[in-house]
């Protein structure tokens, strides 16, 4: 039975339905060897349907990996300034995994990717506040004023933001390293923080999503999750 490809997509749990649209609006999504526009419907049992190049199988295997972002990519699958994007870190994943979040250009650490449409969205939806936890090197202001200040509820962007969790972990001279938990993610969120209570940042680097951590995975390295992250993951 044909269905739209968006439907499809979103079912073999690749993506959302929204971004299934956008998939197929970058031309990353062909059908029986074309390039697929938004609106077409196909027959999985019968189409050749491929996204990013990898046919759609159905044995719909899930992947799930995490990668230690470096500085200076961008979190998305390509980029219409040439910017080097993760994609290019996780080439030797056998599954076209998607990032789940966003970390910015100049940020790092840890960051989830998968072709399962329904964890990622869990994942990424706000009301399950799941707390992101970031090191955060800074300079400037009074820097126990500051962390007092990021201790409250603030205002960014005209949206209120609940008060994150602050830990002075060093302070040398005009510089710090803080440990910072949100809950909300929003667009560089924290370096909007910072600089609202005076501080600058100079690193940031997120450290641990909900139960999973880091470690000491490898800058610009990825791994598999853990049959125990993935059971967790799968739970939220």
């Amino acid at each position: 039975m044909k269905e739209r490809l968006q439907k499809i997509i979103s079912a073999y749990g690749l993506a959302s339905r929204r971004e299934a649209e956008k998939l197929i609006e970058e031309g990353e999504v062909k059908v029986n060897g074309k390039t697929a526009v938004l609106g077409e419907k196909a027959d999985p049992e019968r189409d050749r349907i491929e996204v990013g190049g990898v046919r759609l199988t159905a044995a719909g295997e899930r992947v799930y990996i995490m990668l230690h972002k470096p500085r200076g990519f961008v979190t998305t699958m390509s980029d219409e300034r040439g910017r080097r994007t993760v994609a290019d870190l996780v080439k030797d994943c056998p599954a076209r995994v998607y990032p789940v979040g966003r970390l910015d250009y100049n940020s790092e650490g840890l960051l989830i990717m998968t072709n399962d449409g329904n964890v990622a969205n869990k994942l990424m939806h706000p009301s399950h506040e799941i707390p992101k936890t970031y090191m955060t090197k800074v300079r400037g202001g009074d820097i126990d004023s500051s962390v007092a200040a990021l201790g409250e509820e603030m205002v960014i962007d005209g949206r209120k933001l609940a008060p994150a969790s602050v830990k002075i972990l060093e302070v040398i001279g005009d510089e710090a390293t803080l440990s910072i938990t949100i809950c909300e993610g929003r667009n560089r969120q924290i370096r909007k923080m910072c600089e609202q209570t005076g501080l600058t940042v100079k690193r940031l680097k997120r450290i641990s999503e909900g139960k999973l951590a880091l470690g000491d995975l490898r800058y610009g390295k990825w791994r598999y999750l853990s049959p125990d992250e993935i059971k967790y993951i799968r739970s939220i």
